[in-house]
């Protein structure tokens, strides 16, 4: 079986799913940038090492033609990271968690057209833009340092989940390319407004802002994530 057959069957289990405690990161999140709205300006470069990369690995797939195989699972949480150039070589990388980081950009992510689901939280980010990857499914960018909502565009995307950000508006949202996405997290950012959220297969849409304060759920999950990270 190809890699693309593999993608394109991929459902996360029901069973799997699992809602994270949303209000309490919130709040922990809103803690840290009262103390200090700055964060630390500084650290000592730390790039990703084929020791750590050999650590991180899992979960061996088959891939092309079926005839080679190839771990499709990464986890680098924690690991005081701030490059991940090496990645760019990982092109059959399907699960990869880099959360809990230094990262400043995901650039190298963008040779990983074969990724599924990515965690990015807890990093410095201050975008989400992404090459458009044409299987990703679940992606979360939660608590970095994110201003806006510009180049998502992921047509298989279903769960996007930026709570704990900096976004003030919600811009480029296209709802024809994000044809799949049903669940939206903004919780805990510097919202006005709803304006910009326009995406007809949203069936989640989770909210505290200054002036919309709340959330609204129609069905389904939220916090989706992959068993063992």
């Amino acid at each position: 079986m190809s890699d693309e057959d593999d993608l394109e069957d991929f459902e996360p289990d029901p069973d799997d799913l699992e809602k994270e405690d949303d209000e309490k990161e919130t709040e922990e999140w809103e803690d840290y940038r009262k103390e200090g709205e700055e964060l630390p300006e500084e650290w000592m470069p730390s790039p990703l090492t084929e020791d750590m990369m050999k650590e991180g690995l899992s979960l061996l797939c088959k891939t092309g033609s079926g005839l080679a195989h190839a771990y499709v699972k990464l986890e680098l949480k924690e690991r005081d990271l701030t490059d991940i150039y090496l990645l760019r070589s990982y092109i059959h990388l399907r699960y990869v968690d880099v959360s809990e980081n230094h990262l400043t950009d995901l650039y190298p992510l963008n040779y990983l057209t074969h990724l599924l689901w990515l965690k990015a939280d807890g990093n410095r980010l201050r975008s989400a833009q992404l090459n458009e990857l044409p299987y990703l499914q679940i992606a979360s960018f939660a608590h970095n340092q994110i201003t806006d909502t510009e180049g998502i565009s992921h047509p298989r995307l279903g769960s996007l989940d930026l709570k704990g950000n900096r976004i003030r508006m919600v811009t480029g949202l296209d709802p024809q390319k994000l044809i799949s996405l049903h669940t939206l997290e903004l919780r805990g950012n510097l919202l006005d407004s709803t304006l910009g959220i326009n995406l007809p297969k949203l069936k989640n849409l989770f909210l505290v802002t200054h002036r919309v304060r709340g959330w609204c759920r129609k069905e389904g999950t939220v916090g989706a994530r992959m068993p063992g990270f």
